[in-house]
């Protein structure tokens, strides 16, 4: 059989929207739909969606509905779901190769990034990806988080930064509607905060936040968000910010609202927002984080700042840095530790100034964990664009068994109890099952067995 008489072949690792919209992207592509295309989209999780899933604060159920745009990809015929396999372990870069035209690396941003300050490895110094993790009910995570501290900073200006801000703020009470775990709904009810303090080393025209996250911090009857006045202050720099972009303008005035509206009547939690301290320290005692050290910035005129040597001692409990994700190095692909990325070009992966035959990437992985989650879609295309003209040029990888069935074969002569997008519906209407006997959407379900005994239960009982 020839190469072309047969469909493409291609093997996408990592099933959140970065992979699912680069399924998309292929099937959309005239030139290889002529062809005709077969896609096998492996996820290390029994369930997909990856960032939206276990990224996503539970009280976002706008950006959780990006869910339903996802299913009718995975619904299509040309795409096959295959979960719970972990690249690497379950199944190798060699294994892929054997079976697959193009392999495409989209598994996305889940470590924190490194915050070089003293005190980062005290206890109370948290991740916030791993908090996130936790609140999201991701498996691989504790069951439990220690919720003590009365005063609590988050460092960043970015919306995971107000996720886990608003998060820590609310009550359990207030995020028990959601899709929220019993182990996570627990917690939070007996989390002691009262302050939540944000800190961004530069000014309101810099935050990274979105308007309509940054307004969401109000909805709440229990917060009252607090802004100093004196952060309120702007150069040229930040003037030009705010005419060249509308949300950086929005987001600026949101924030100058906040400085001067009234104290809300019955909020229980205060949640402050400052700017212009950027942390120097997280200070401890007896290895516990009592508080956190700021140094007092100002702005250079072009919208940086610089720093005045004034610095405050703030009484915290615990401090959480949302200063950006980090990806994970991946076995046997090339990696750019610095950056956080697989090294590449529009997609294509490259090892030593090289494309390696077959190899391609898109999402965070590619460029970074940086933008929303629908600028994952001008990345996807972009790397599909590469594909497709390397199979044209008749350039791909040249697998030896690249039948469907044959992936399959493989699974279950290693007894990897991998899930499937059937699968996926068992486990959607499990969960949505537990959620309707408490008058709720859905309940998440947290451990891997439970999740893989309502999603294939045929094959965990086999194991």
């Amino acid at each position: 059989m020839s190469e072309n008489s047969r469909p493409l072949r291609v093997a996408i690792v990592g099933a959140g929207p970065a992979g699912i919209y680069c399924a998309d992207a292929l099937m959309k592509s005239d030139t290889a739909a002529a062809r005709g295309v077969s896609i096998d989209l492996y996820e290390r999780m029994p369930a997909p969606f990856g960032l939206i899933r276990y990224g996503v604060a539970p009280d976002h159920p706008r950006i959780k509905g990006i869910i339903t745009a996802l299913h009718k990809v995975l619904d299509k015929p040309q795409v096959r779901l295959l979960g719970n396999i972990d690249y690497g372990t379950d199944i190798t870069l060699a294994d892929l190769k054997t079976h697959y035209d193009a392999i495409v690396f989209s598994t996305g941003a889940t470590d924190d990034r490194e915050l070089k300050i003293p005190g980062v490895d005290l206890d109370g110094s948290y991740g916030a990806a791993e908090f996130v993790a936790w609140y999201d009910g991701h498996p691989d995570f504790p069951r439990e988080w220690p919720l003590e501290a009365e005063k609590v900073a988050v460092i960043g200006v970015g919306n995971v930064a107000l996720d886990v801000a608003r998060v820590l703020a609310k009550t359990g009470d207030e995020l028990l509607p959601t899709e929220i775990p019993d182990n996570v709904y627990q917690g939070l009810k007996a989390n002691k905060a009262v302050e939540v303090h944000v800190f961004g080393r530069r000014g309101p025209a810099q935050a990274k936040f979105t308007p309509l996250e940054l307004k969401e911090l109000d909805h709440s009857p229990n917060i009252e968000v607090v802004v100093n006045p004196e952060d309120i202050e702007y150069d040229e720099g930040s003037a030009v910010a705010r005419r060249a972009s509308k949300i950086t303008d929005q987001v600026a005035t949101i924030i100058e609202n906040y400085a001067i509206h009234e104290p809300k009547q019955g909020a229980i939690h205060k949640l402050f927002l400052h700017f212009f301290e950027s942390p120097v320290e997280i200070l401890g005692e007896d290895g516990k984080v009592v508080g956190l050290r700021t140094e007092r910035t100002e702005l250079d005129g072009t919208g940086n700042v610089k720093g005045t040597g004034r610095t405050t001692d703030w009484d915290l409990g615990a401090v959480y840095r949302a200063v950006g994700y980090l990806s994970d190095n991946l076995p046997e692909i090339p990696f750019d530790s610095q950056a956080g990325v697989i090294p590449n070009e529009a997609g294509r992966v490259f090892d030593e100034g090289k494309h390696v035959t077959g190899l391609y990437t898109t999402g965070w992985i590619k460029r970074g964990p940086v933008g929303l989650i629908g600028h994952t879609k001008g990345d996807a295309n972009e790397t599909v664009e590469c594909l497709v003209e390397d199979m044209v040029n008749g350039v791909l990888n040249e697998p030896t068994a690249p039948g469907e069935d044959a992936v399959i074969d493989l699974l279950e002569s290693r007894q990897v109890p991998y899930t499937t997008w059937d699968g996926w519906y068992r486990l959607d209407e499990y969960e949505r099952g537990l959620g309707a006997a408490e008058g709720r959407d859905r309940k998440k379900v947290v451990e891997r067995h439970e999740m893989l005994a309502a999603s294939e239960p045929g094959k965990v009982a086999k194991s």
